[in-house]
């Protein structure tokens, strides 16, 4: 098992990573207290882990309850946070009581806001089962449920007390999830170590069939690349930004299209396209180099075509971005492969980028 620290003062935490986790009774004995352990997870993941979960809690034991909800990022919804608390509320649960988020982004995005909510905070445990939570979004406390006009716009920053990552879950995804997962993995890459990209690259085919060893090291490398940014920058006021490469374009197209019908990782990988586009035209990017990021994506089985929507209505999707100042959008642009940066840009330089990507 490998264990590296997400460093935060008195909020730090460790991220265990390793095979069979769900099952290390002694692991789960730190999180023992006396009150219950509340597993939140969904109708796809309840049947293949809670099981293994819930028996590692009550060889510790703990009395367990669980909360499962429906899968799907459409259900990432104010109706869907409010089972969570209904299930807190009618098992009386108290400031003592540990929810354990077994699940994806959804059920991890969900399940934190709901520990930061609940009688204003209690102790949850992040246990990812999708490449795309395990690299990304079960680390650094971003919690919260999207909007019809936003996705993420209503939430707050909670950190977790640990990361359990099972790698063994990731051979139940779907090829589709598995995909999605990538994304989030090249982009750490392109933003934060271009050796990380070679790998990735060299590697892609091991990546794409599953390979454990392959992952597992796709796995280590993201955690650790979120984990500096995140000691570095917790609530995103500086470098942690960088982080968001891809993700206003993403984000508009996961709007426009309906939540779920792109997944994240699918419209993050074509929105990363589009703003390796916009950095080639800033004249950052050379055009190899932008090509190559293209051929990355496209191998790992991800979009770079973009919805033929206008390109007005992207504006207006971008305009509900976190972060729009003052109605002008910043962008995560690459000054080069492994090296990221934040900039406002007009309208004017946007609208070519879109259109290469396949905007009308």
């Amino acid at each position: 098992m490998k264990t590296l620290n997400v460093n935060l003062g008195d909020r730090s935490y460790p991220i265990f990573i390793g095979q069979d986790l769900l099952d290390d009774v002694k692991l789960f004995s730190q999180f023992k207290s006396s009150s219950a352990s509340f597993i939140v997870t969904n109708t796809t993941v309840e049947p293949l882990y809670a099981d293994r979960l819930e028996a590692s809690l009550k060889a510790n034991g703990q009395h367990v309850v669980r909360i499962v909800l429906p899968d799907g990022e459409a259900y990432k919804t104010w109706e869907t946070l409010q089972l969570i608390f209904t299930g807190l509320l009618e098992s009386n649960a108290d400031r003592k009581a540990t929810i354990f988020a077994l699940g994806g982004g959804v059920v991890g995005d969900m399940a934190g806001f709901a520990a930061a909510s609940y009688m204003r905070g209690i102790k949850f445990v992040q246990i990812p089962t999708t490449l795309l939570s395990q690299v990304d979004s079960s680390v650094g406390g971003k919690t919260g449920i999207n909007h019809p006009l936003g996705k993420n716009m209503i939430g707050a920053f909670y950190q977790p007390i640990a990361v359990l990552i099972d790698l063994k879950t990731l051979l139940t995804l779907p090829k589709r999830e598995l995909a999605a997962g990538l994304a989030e993995v090249i982009k750490h890459g392109a933003i934060a170590d271009s050796l990380f990209l070679d790998w990735i690259e060299q590697n892609a085919q091991g990546l794409n069939q599953y390979d454990l060893n392959c992952l597992e090291h796709v796995v280590i490398r993201s955690c650790e690349i979120k984990s500096e940014v995140v000691a570095q920058d917790e609530k995103e006021s500086g470098v942690r930004a960088h982080l968001n490469f891809g993700h206003t374009f993403g984000h508009a197209i996961e709007t426009g299209m309906g939540y779920g019908e792109w997944l994240h990782g699918e419209a993050v990988g074509c929105g990363m396209a589009i703003a390796a586009e916009l950095s080639q035209q800033l004249g950052y990017l050379s055009v190899d180099d932008k090509n190559r990021l293209m051929r990355i994506i496209q191998t790992l089985h991800l979009p770079t075509k973009a919805p033929l929507w206008d390109t007005s209505r992207y504006l207006s999707y971008m305009s509900h971005d976190k972060k729009a100042e003052s109605g002008q959008i910043k962008y995560v642009v690459l000054e080069k492969l492994g090296q990221a940066k934040v900039q406002k840009v007009t309208d004017d330089l946007v609208v070519p980028a879109l259109k290469a990507c396949g905007a009308a």
